[in-house]
């Protein structure tokens, strides 16, 4: 069990022990739950393959890419 505040916005910082073992990433969707008292964050599983090209793209770049399967690590 880890600790974090509740910061003046209402935001939580995921501790980065947590964010490895469930490969948690900037842009990841994550689906909030209420059980009780309890608050539960579940990661939703992508349809998208993420993909690193390792530099700026236009949208049709990153489509095209998409489609060539590229950047697939």
């Amino acid at each position: 069990m880890e600790r974090v505040k509740v910061t003046r916005n209402y935001q939580i910082t995921i501790p980065a022990s947590i964010r490895n073992k469930i490969n948690l990433k900037e842009g990841d969707v994550l689906e909030v739950y209420l059980n009780g008292d309890e608050i539960i964050l579940r990661k939703v599983k992508s349809e998208r393959p993420r993909i690193r090209l390792g530099k700026k793209l236009s949208p049709e770049e990153i489509e095209e890419a998409i489609e060539r399967g590229e950047g697939n690590n």
